[in-house]
Order: structure tokens, then sequence, then C-alpha cells
């Protein structure tokens, strides 16, 4: 198992070498081992997968930490850690986030500009940049080189405003995030303008984007890293209420045939964790 440190120097190598990277969405131990087992490279967490397992719509920072540690402990790879707002609406206090992340063997995170409060949902830009300053501050103090991503959020809360959200990328840069990311950009035409309006690598998330897109066209739009958050774990559910309604409206069981062999399954999951 590599350590922490070995993790981080790694993940940040991803970003630095040429082209984009894949990045899926594990939401448990055994979602992270099948996809280490698949050769993916990093890996990063997702609140909503969790919160689906968990029967909820929302789920706490303790919740999303343990589900980290839980991740982390699971996989040699490096892991980055969806923190939805941190937590806190308080600089300080969101900041705090970063450093129990870290405890938690993440070797990267992500601060986002959403609220959580529907009536409000997206942080006054003044305060949105000055929570990234001090979620770099917390970053840069840890032993590791932690890869602090910053999200802008107007897009998937009813504020269609590109200006603002490349406004929001630019401040989020010069605070000194290493990573921008504004879910809700749909098609390469956008993307293109997005990726040329900052300096520092973007991460775009499939489920939000068009589903036609391919890496290597990503890849050429400048695009640095793609996730897809909880759309793996909306498959999979997808793909249970199928079988389920099966049973129920036909009392039949041809789904079996779908079903992930027994020896692949046991192959991933015999993976080596941490010690």
């Amino acid at each position: 198992m590599p350590s922490q440190l070995e993790k981080a120097k790694t993940f940040r190598a991803l970003h630095e070498r040429p082209g984009a990277f894949i990045i899926p969405n594990p939401w448990d131990a055994g979602t992270a081992k099948l996809l280490g087992a698949l050769g993916f490279e990093a890996l990063a967490t997702t609140s909503l997968g969790l919160a689906n397992t968990l029967g909820s719509s929302t789920v706490s920072l303790d919740a999303i930490l343990d589900n980290c540690r839980a991740i982390a402990q699971a996989t040699p790879l490096p892991v980055s850690v969806d923190l939805e707002n941190c937590g806190a609406h308080d600089p300080k206090r969101a900041a705090e986030a970063i450093r129990r992340a870290a405890e938690a063997g993440a070797v990267g995170g992500s601060i986002e500009d959403s609220t959580g409060d529907r009536e409000r949902p997206i942080y006054e830009f003044a305060l949105a940049v000055e929570r990234v300053q001090a979620a770099v501050e917390a970053a840069r103090s840890l032993s590791i080189p932690f890869t602090l991503t910053a999200r802008a959020e107007n897009l998937l809360h009813g504020r269609n405003d590109l200006d603002d959200t490349i406004r929001r990328l630019r401040a989020f840069e010069a605070a000194g995030a290493d990573v921008l990311y504004a879910p809700g950009v749909h098609d390469l035409a956008t993307i293109k303008t997005v990726v040329a309006s900052i300096g520092k690598p973007f991460n775009l998330v499939m489920g939000f984007a068009d589903p036609t897109l391919t890496l290597p066209q990503l890849s050429a739009a400048g695009v640095k890293r793609i996730s897809v958050g909880g759309a793996m774990s909306r498959f999979a559910l997808a793909a249970f209420v199928k079988s389920a309604r099966e049973m129920k409206d036909n009392g039949s069981f041809t789904y079996i045939r779908e079903m992930a062999g027994i020896a692949e399954l046991r192959s991933a999951f015999a993976s080596v964790g941490a010690t």
C-alpha cells in the first residue's frame, strides 16, 4: 500500500501530465476496489452516491468523512473527497474540513459555493472567495501536497449565468485553488469557453454534460479531469429497480443472466487494502 504522501504525489502528477484522465466515483469500499481492479488511476467520492446508499437526500460532513476513510483504506489509489460546502458557512470552520479529509486518508478534496439553502443556494461572491482562500490555507498547511478543487455551482441551481460562473472560477484560481470545477457545463462549445477562460486544470462532471462526448474530445478541448459524480450510483440503482420490477410485475428472473461474475468480484475484493 503506498503511503498517503506517495498517493498525493501521484494524484498531483495526473493533473500535470498531458491529456485528460477519468476519475470515477465509487460510493463504498466494494465499488472502489472494483474500479481499481479495472485499472483506473484515481478515485473521487460522491456525496450523492453516499446519500443513495443511506436512503437519504442529504449527508452530514461526518458521514462524508467516514465514507472517505472506508474508501481510502480499501484501495491503493489516490482518493479525492466530495466535501460539498465543507459543512459550514464560516470560512475558517469550512476550512477545517480540509484537514479532516486529509486525516481520513484523502489526498484531494473540494469546496463549493453552494450553501445548501434552497432559498439562497449560492454564497455571495466575496464570501465564496473567502471560503476558498481559507481552504487553500488549510491545504497548504498539511504535510502532503493536497489537491484542492474549487467548485462554482451556479448552473446546478438555476443561475444560468456563465459569465458569473467564469468570474467565480477565476477568483477561486487567484485564491490558490489547484483544480476548478463548474458542474452543469453541458456542451463542448461551452466547455471550451470555460477552459479557455482559466489557467488551472478543469474538472468536468459527465453527470450533467452531453453523454455523447468522449475522452479524446474532452482532452482536445483542454479538460484535465473527468468525473461522473453520482451517475454510476444512479445507473446501478436503475439496474436494481429494473430487476425488482421484473420480479414484481412478471414473476421472472432473467436479469440473473447479467449479474457480475462471482470470480470477478472475489478477485477485485481480494485486493490489498490498508494495513
